[in-house]
């Protein structure tokens, strides 16, 4: 656990502390020993070489600490900080999600675009696949938008697949949600998700990373993410995954750091659901509807967000979770014949799709 003080660092301060942030080889734990072992980045940046090389700082890390490239890394990064929307919390700053600082690596910067505030509020994380089924999707967006609907934050990685669908869900219900890159934010990946994360910035949600403002692409930052992703969270729900896929990485996470683990089942000849069934065989609980999530979750939900103005009964309870057809009748109380005819007369719309004989609600 960091010593250094709970203070708001000055200027110079703050310019040393994201000088110390892009140095090569620094992670979490050498960045906070520096700030530990000197009492702020600004000595840490003017002791000795030899100091730094007795705490286990990189040849590398000390060669580039008065390198012209990281000086102006870290003015850009001030620069960036004065235009509106455009944050960053320090791990001693009072505003630092406490869920987060909980986590035995937690970041000490974060980056965020958008309202730091609601980092602090409860967060459940949604994840899955890159290239997860259309009812994979169209599951992610129906507990997106009622965990919403719930007074729930939606945490997940703005990654193409179910973490698009899930932020995109949250913001049709007038929910908040948040991403958590793997890049910087300056170099967001992947691209198609500009206009949402702009989207998600705007109206009071976040984007947050915690790798320097112009970090590119690099496949190990990804899988390192994840632990901001479970620790901000007070669960994770993995929609669909492969065994090989980050998501199980993510629930791994969550389990180490104590957060619950939650898993959608499926068919067990789709590759997609054999990443869940792993976790069910591990421990996470088996989620069939959104109640099995929201029930021992009661007291932490604050503000009901109005729930989605939808036009069909049957749609009503698809939006909810997946139902198969025998299920659809026992919730609307109407006979199968009639639940069938709908079924069809919605699937021919466009709006309802069967798969592995559950009806899912089309993503609008």
């Amino acid at each position: 656990m960091p010593l250094f003080a709970c203070t708001t660092p000055d200027t110079h301060e703050l310019e040393a502390r994201l000088r110390l942030h892009r140095l090569p080889d620094t992670g979490p734990k050498r960045f906070h020993g520096l700030l530990d072992t000197f009492g702020s980045a600004a000595e840490a940046l003017r002791a000795p070489t030899s100091a730094w090389r007795r705490l286990g700082l990189s040849a590398a890390a000390c060669a580039a600490r008065d390198s012209p490239e990281v000086k102006t890394g870290a003015q850009a990064a001030m620069a960036w900080l004065e235009h509106p929307d455009q944050h960053l919390l320090m791990w001693d700053d009072p505003a630092y999600p406490a869920l987060l600082a909980q986590i035995s690596d937690a970041p000490p910067l974060l980056f965020i675009a958008g309202d730091p505030a609601i980092l602090e509020k409860p967060q459940l994380a949604i994840v899955g696949s890159r290239r997860a089924s259309r009812p994979g999707l169209d599951t992610a967006a129906a507990f997106s938008r009622s965990l919403a609907a719930a007074g729930f934050v939606i945490t997940s990685g703005l990654a193409a697949g179910v973490d698009g669908v899930a932020h995109q869900a949250a913001l049709d219900v007038g929910g908040l949600t948040i991403g958590v890159l793997g890049t910087g934010i300056q170099k967001l990946y992947p691209q198609k998700h500009k206009a949402l994360a702009a989207q998600m910035a705007a109206s009071g949600s976040a984007v947050v990373s915690e790798f320097p403002l112009d970090a590119a692409p690099v496949p190990a930052n990804f899988p390192r993410r994840n632990r901001i992703i479970s620790g901000l969270s007070l669960g994770v729900l993995v929609v669909e995954a492969s065994v090989a896929s980050g998501s199980l990485i993510t629930a791994r996470l969550a389990n180490e750091q104590g957060r619950e683990v939650y898993a959608i089942p499926g068919s067990i000849h789709h590759p997609g659901a054999k990443g869940c069934h792993q976790l069910i065989r591990d421990g996470a609980q088996l989620v069939e509807t959104v109640e099995h999530i929201l029930e021992p979750l009661r007291g932490w939900q604050r503000v009901s967000m109005p729930a989605p103005a939808i036009d069909h009964p049957l749609l009503k309870l698809l939006h909810a979770a997946p139902q198969s057809s025998e299920a659809l009748v026992r919730y609307s109380n109407w006979s199968l014949p009639r639940v069938l005819e709908a079924l069809t007369e919605l699937e021919l719309e466009g709006r309802v799709v069967n798969e592995a004989g559950r009806w899912f609600a089309r993503i609008s």
